[in-house]
């Protein structure tokens, strides 16, 4: 039976990643970071069944059809467009993020050495237009390394799914102490591997959530405790997965990232139960996440020209990334949050209905 509210749930937290790029207020945006990525590994992990360890090949095939194949799809059309971009000022050596840094159009050799490690690595996608590609390795490699371990875990025949699901969470766990004391990296990873190893650890609760999940509480009141347990995270600027390693982090994540799904889980069941067309905008959010990872950032400069308008600013700040960063005070998140969730899933609706209608009728 399809589970809508896990659809639901994560409908949710792409709209709250969408509002985090759109640089809303900075109490929101802490809110959010604490939660909304763990969550979707801890969806993808709900997700993941004994018969995947009897047929390794299979899951691996669809992880990779799923994650690795899109990635390496839109990254190279990115750089295929860079140069194109900086043309016509979409991008610009004037206006970059909010720390300072600009991107430049790209020589032969840096684009060649981007599109070796896309396809190596999936890295070297477009930093201010794939900036949330990195959600796709995190995945593939979580889940892949989540296989092997549960398959060598599992040869003694001894330990029980959930036993298995926990002794690699708090591997996970323990891996990420020893290289936050150690300062070590997994130099074979972009960024040291860090988000990966967090990936791993809440795949794994995903697992458990499945295992106990009529043991979790399920009423509103809940929800509304881990709401504000969450606000307090927020007001300490408690870290999310983009996290530089911190050994507040071991406690710190693992709960908030835990209290999140759990509330935005809990509010979906409640949502699941109305069955009307907010809910069922809500599933279909959730079930095209692939689309809106790819090209929000992008459905951003459409905001970014209404705010330049509305301003009366030089059209080179289009190029900032992720949205123009001018008058923090305004309520332009809010646009570009509609915008980011919106345009994607309207033009891929379009496609579909054309392709739809361009297939000849029987007879």
């Amino acid at each position: 039976m399809r589970n809508l509210a896990m659809s639901i749930a994560k409908g949710i937290a792409i709209i709250l990643m969408v509002a985090g790029h759109a640089e809303a207020p900075e109490l929101i945006t802490n809110f959010i970071y604490t939660f909304h990525m763990p969550l979707f590994f801890i969806a993808a992990g709900y997700f993941f069944s004994r018969k995947n360890v009897d047929n390794p090949w299979d899951f691996c095939a669809r992880r990779f059809r799923g994650l690795y194949l899109p990635m390496v799809k839109w990254s190279v059309v990115f750089l295929l467009l860079h140069n194109l971009w900086h043309h016509f000022g979409i991008l610009n050596e004037t206006y970059g993020n909010w720390t300072g840094g600009v991107t430049h159009p790209y020589t032969w050799h840096v684009a060649a050495d981007r599109l070796v490690r896309i396809f190596t690595s999936m890295s070297g996608y477009d930093d201010f237009m794939a900036g949330a590609f990195w959600f796709f390795r995190g995945l593939l490699v979580a889940s892949i390394l989540f296989l092997v371990f549960y398959k060598l875990l599992d040869r003694s025949g001894r330990l029980s799914h959930t036993a298995i699901a926990a002794i690699i969470c708090l591997g996970a766990l323990a891996f990420t102490a020893f290289r936050i004391v150690n300062g070590l990296k997994i130099t074979t990873l972009p960024a040291g591997g860090m988000r990966e190893v967090w990936g791993l650890f809440f795949f794994g609760i995903g697992v458990l959530f499945r295992r106990y999940e009529e043991q979790m509480p399920r009423h509103w009141s809940f929800c509304l405790v881990a709401f504000l347990l969450l606000c307090g995270a927020a007001w300490m600027h408690l870290s999310g997965m983009n996290n530089t390693g911190r050994l507040r982090d071991l406690w710190s994540l693992p709960l908030t990232g835990s209290l999140g799904f759990l509330m935005v889980y809990g509010v979906s069941k409640i949502i699941a139960q109305l069955d009307n067309a907010f809910s069922r905008l809500l599933v279909f959010i959730g079930d095209n996440t692939l689309y809106i990872f790819i090209f929000h950032i992008i459905s951003f400069k459409v905001v970014s020209l209404l705010k330049i308008w509305y301003y009366d600013l030089e059209f080179g700040q289009i190029g900032c990334h992720m949205v123009i960063h001018y008058n923090h005070t305004d309520f332009f998140w809010v646009l570009y949050t509609i915008a980011g969730t919106a345009l994607p899933l309207l033009v891929l609706q379009l496609v579909r209905r054309r392709a739809i209608s361009a297939v000849p009728a029987n007879g």
